[in-house]
């Protein structure tokens, strides 16, 4: 489901007037996804701020698509921010920007976990590059008209607050980040032109909601990696908190059986 959709130029309008926040929270509303609390409010009127200045390049047209909140269908979860539009051969194109007001993380024993402070307290939770790459595969591999159109759905992270400290894009998170770059405080010019590599020309076919209305079909991608997990290979994506569950189950037991 679509919550907030725009072209370029009227998301900037909406930054500009200090708009965007009571326009998603209405859609949210609208849409019958509930109310949303002061730190979801709040975390959209900030990290929103810093997208629109990564936009704000002539070389990204106004047309290009926006879409904010986008809840993937037959799951709980939400993309923070979605760019559509075509590269310079005309393919079409998403890229899936996973915002984090992260200032600082640390590293974990567990394979694309990190510990930080969210919620409240300090928490582990999925690398953000993870978390983007999870998330764009869940499309890919259940979207028929990503799958049948042939678009090219490309994730990353930005990470606005943090200032590189070789934690949370270190060697240890190096899979991660070639699946999903992290981009960080001073990152803006790089993430603008990982942006511009996908888009060049705007959104006038409506691409998003082409795939928002898209049948949900399993790919035959994830049809070799459901019988390759039935052979004993892991390559089921696990998302948020399947991932902290399986990793800590899985360290667990290495501790009790060493």
């Amino acid at each position: 489901m679509i919550i907030y959709s725009a072209n370029k130029q009227i998301f900037s309008e909406d930054i500009i007037s200090g708009t965007i926040e009571s326009k998603i929270q209405n859609l949210m509303l609208l849409k019958g996804r509930g109310g949303v609390s002061k730190n979801e409010v709040s975390s959209w009127r900030n990290s929103l701020m810093y997208m629109n200045n990564v936009m704000q390049d002539s070389e990204i047209p106004n047309s290009t698509g926006v879409s904010i909140e986008y809840h993937i269908p037959n799951c709980s979860k939400r993309i923070d921010f979605i760019i559509s539009g075509s590269d310079e051969d005309k393919k079409e194109n998403l890229v899936i920007v996973e915002l984090k007001q992260w200032s600082e993380a640390k590293a974990t024993s567990k394979p694309s976990i990190v510990s930080t402070f969210v919620g409240g307290n300090v928490r582990e939770a999925p690398h953000p590059s993870y978390q983007a790459w999870s998330y764009a595969q869940l499309i890919k591999d259940f979207n028929q008209t990503v799958q049948d159109e042939n678009i090219e759905v490309s994730p990353c992270a930005f990470l606005h607050n943090y200032q590189p400290d070789g934690v949370i894009d270190g060697p240890i998170y190096k899979e991660d980040c070639a699946k999903a770059p992290v981009f960080l405080k001073q990152d803006t010019l790089k993430l603008r032109e990982f942006i511009k590599k996908w888009i060049k020309y705007g959104d006038d076919k409506n691409l998003l909601f082409r795939i928002d209305q898209g049948k949900i079909r399993p790919s035959k991608s994830l049809t070799d990696h459901m019988v390759a997990l039935l052979k004993g290979s892991q390559e089921f994506v696990m998302i948020d908190d399947q991932k902290i569950t399986y990793e800590t189950a899985c360290r667990i037991s290495a501790i009790v059986y060493q």
